[in-house]
């Protein structure tokens, strides 16, 4: 078992230094740093030679047993069976894939329930293929007083007619994690499918797929420690009967069906390296169990600086916080009065080495909402386990001069 204390030593980026400072990465929601582990395993599948599938040949078939060491550890990571485990370019061009597929049965009295809360690859992939079968498009409004969805019409918006409700397990931008158990249960009263966006979620908290009862979760590895891949988990039933798009000769059973073209192989062969460099943080008899346990660890590290850096913002006057009251992940969104997040991120970059990232980071109905799309949108703070209380006062110093030294020139 690896100590949270020496998560660091595991992330070659971290001893990067800019302007003399070691940089502080606060961009991990956007895409952490990558594990050394992970490295080695992508360096290791390239070195000892790839090779595309279906031959018969040494590393044709090694190949094949990386996907399915990898589809395993991914099936621990998220409580979910290796043969519900796809990959592809990334969990937008999969919920695209996945929303084609869906939508040949869809008609025009048809609708389709999303999210106002949610980044747009959790909409607009649902909603173009909605517009190509002009099937109905409804949202579960969000209450921009407490951040989070407003379910009290949740059995209107969902009715016999609705096909699919997407919706995020965590928001990318405010972190508000969103209680799915009722969003599920309406659904199911219905016969409607439930599509989880957990890009933000599985970096956080662990998460258990069938304990969700949801039907569809999406992730991403390139947001908890690894190389760039999405990753779709379907349930086995709906996968068998998913009709998607696909090449004549490419194989039709699942999951390999929704996997079009080569894959990316030697990032796949990396993810067993990280998935069990997530579990080397906690105890347990498998895997599943020391995941659940590295979690527990993670979650207990990051409130820790959460709190420390929700706590030091609120007391600036300057400083306008978007967050939920209820549960949320590491992730802070604020603003700060007559700075641009902009000019605020490239300030904290030049001068401080700290990497901070301003925008509406693809929730643009949230940031319409809130009316700050034209100002800019949110300045987001992501922790990751490597961040330090070091790290967190560095970012809160560093707040305070640049809004000393733009009072100063004002």
């Amino acid at each position: 078992m690896i100590q949270l204390s020496e998560i660091r030593q595991h992330f070659p980026a971290l001893n990067r230094t800019e302007n003399g400072l070691p940089v502080a990465y606060f961009d991990g929601p956007g895409g952490s740093q990558v594990a050394q582990p992970v490295i080695d395993a992508i360096v290791a599948y390239m070195t000892n030679g790839g090779s595309n599938l279906h031959g018969e040949f040494a590393t044709s078939k090694e190949t094949e047993q990386c996907i399915d060491r990898a589809r395993q550890a991914i099936a621990d990571l998220v409580g979910a069976k290796p043969t519900e485990v796809a990959f592809g370019q990334n969990s937008t061009s999969l919920m695209f894939a996945v929303a084609r597929a869906l939508s040949r049965t869809w008609t025009n009295e048809d609708n389709i329930v999303l999210s106002e809360i949610d980044h747009r690859s959790n909409v607009d992939s649902w909603i173009t293929a909605a517009q190509d079968k002009n099937t109905n498009v409804r949202f579960i409004p969000v209450d921009t007083n407490t951040l989070s969805l407003d379910i009290s019409e949740l059995s209107e918006l969902i009715d016999s007619n609705t096909k699919i409700v997407a919706v995020s397990l965590a928001s990318n931008v405010i972190g508000t994690i969103t209680d799915v158990a009722p969003i599920v249960k309406r659904a199911r009263e219905v016969g409607a499918i439930v599509i989880v966006d957990a890009v933000h979620a599985v970096p956080h908290f662990a998460v258990d797929f069938h304990t969700l009862d949801v039907d569809i979760l999406f992730c991403s590895t390139y947001k908890f420690f690894g190389p760039h891949l999405g990753v779709a988990v379907i349930k086995e039933a709906l996968f068998d009967s998913l009709n998607v798009y696909k090449l004549k000769p490419a194989p039709s059973y699942f999951p390999d069906k929704l996997e079009t073209g080569t894959q990316n192989h030697e990032s796949i062969a990396s993810l067993e390296s990280l998935v069990e460099f997530i579990a080397s943080f906690g105890n347990g008899n498998n895997r599943r169990e020391k995941i659940v346990s590295a979690y527990e660890v993670i979650e207990k590290h990051e409130k820790v600086l959460d709190q420390r850096l929700r706590g030091a913002l609120a007391e600036i006057p300057e400083v306008t916080l978007y967050q939920s009251p209820y549960a949320k992940t590491p992730t802070i969104a604020f603003r700060i009065e007559k700075i641009d997040p902009i000019s605020f991120c490239q300030q904290m970059a030049s001068r401080y080495s700290i990497y901070i990232a301003s925008g509406d980071f693809y929730a643009t109905t949230l940031c319409d909402k809130l009316g700050i799309t034209e100002k800019g949108g949110f300045i987001r703070a992501g922790l990751a386990p490597y961040n330090t209380e070091q790290e967190i006062d560095r970012l809160i110093s560093a707040t305070q001069a640049i809004i000393e030294a733009a009072q100063i020139t004002k």
